[in-house]
């Protein structure tokens, strides 16, 4: 594979230069084609983040040693170049030692909300602008729409699919350089003008592991942190202990399954992480639920003034908006009043705010109120 200076491919076209993140998956394969079409000059790249130590055919994930190797079949038809950049540093730095940190402080974190932020629109974007390119693109499902105060984010086409989730921290300053050539296609039309297009990733299956982890979780953090084993108390039952758990960082709000209780306590809900006192607290289904939360790290892709105080909110990426009222208390944090209670508030996951399908912003999820 090519390595990267910057002065490679001088010349553009009138639609500018872009460089198209490209993971081995075949949205970011179509993204590449379809820029290619419109008459961008395309480069195609991928982060590296895996060590020397992590062969060829060893884990199979998106922007894995395997994914570079079809990323690079795909360029090869498109007739783009393909580069493969050392992110390596600014994966450990930025994903993966927070990761770790966080499971250790009893938060469930999501890493692709870190990526997005820190690395892809932002690392990337900066080696963008040295290499003379006016945009990134990726294989994203967002639509990015024209607004009455500039650029926006709003819900892709195929709302199965959106990913704007995990978009809430990218700089707003970022959002004219930023292009989603998929986000108005629904996945299965995706893989169908992939094959038209003889894409050889047009049929590969989606990766459902965190591209960084070759295994589970948990193994992952058994490698990387000491295992505690501590009570598991019932808060039903007067905060009786009733188990033992591994480790606090093996667990999350709302877990149900995987907690080795006697068939008596099967219906209990993890509701409580106490890493200070190395306590795992359950509970029924209903102690779960909560009615508010409060963010902080937020992020805010609309001017606060004009914020609305309805939205919708997000939670979970596999869940749909709840509505809620918006108490924005500084520029870095908020609280959330839900309607209806919501299902398994977690501490280091993102609570994501929306005005219909147009993405406001988010925060990490500090406090469950």
């Amino acid at each position: 594979m090519n390595e990267m200076t910057d002065n490679s491919f001088v010349q553009t076209t009138n639609k500018g230069r872009v460089l198209c993140a490209m993971s081995g998956g075949v949205d970011s394969s179509l993204t590449a084609a379809l820029l290619k079409e419109q008459g961008y000059d395309v480069l195609g790249a991928m982060m590296r983040f895996w060590p020397d130590d992590k062969p060829q055919g060893q884990f199979d994930s998106c922007c894995s040693p395997d994914a570079a190797y079809e990323a690079r079949r795909v360029a090869d038809v498109v007739g783009v170049p393909f580069y493969l950049l050392d992110y390596r540093k600014e994966f450990e730095d930025n994903i993966i030692e927070p990761f770790v940190n966080a499971y250790q402080a009893g938060d469930t974190p999501n890493p692709c909300v870190w990526c997005n932020t820190h690395v892809k629109f932002d690392a990337l974007l900066k080696k963008a602008r040295m290499l003379g390119c006016d945009y990134v693109a990726t294989g994203h499902y967002v639509r990015r729409i024209k607004g009455p105060d500039g650029l926006e984010f709003h819900r892709a086409e195929d709302d199965s699919k959106d990913q704007t989730y995990f978009l809430w921290g990218t700089p707003k300053e970022a959002l004219p350089h930023i292009i989603f050539p998929i986000g108005e296609i629904k996945k299965p039309e995706v893989r169908t003008l992939a094959e038209a297009r003889g894409l050889p990733t047009a049929k590969k299956p989606e990766s459902q592991n965190i591209c960084f982890i070759q295994t589970n979780v948990r193994d992952f953090l058994d490698q990387r942190l000491n295992n505690q084993p501590g009570p598991i108390l019932d808060a039903d039952e007067g905060y009786k202990e009733i188990g033992r758990h591994d480790g606090v960082q093996f667990y999350t709000i709302g877990q149900r399954k995987g907690l080795g209780l006697y068939h008596s306590h099967l219906e209990r809900f993890v509701i409580d992480l106490r890493p200070e006192e190395n306590t795992v607290v359950v509970g029924s289904r209903e102690m779960a639920y909560r009615r508010g939360l409060r963010a902080t790290g937020a992020n805010f892709l609309a001017d606060i003034d004009k914020l609305p105080l309805r939205v919708l909110a997000q939670t979970r990426y596999r869940q749909q908006p709840k509505p809620a009222t918006l108490k924005v208390l500084n520029k870095d944090s908020f609280e959330l009043h839900f309607d209806e209670p919501v299902f398994a508030i977690t501490k280091g996951q993102s609570a994501v705010l929306y005005d219909g399908n147009h993405l406001l912003g988010g925060g990490f999820i500090s406090e469950r109120l």
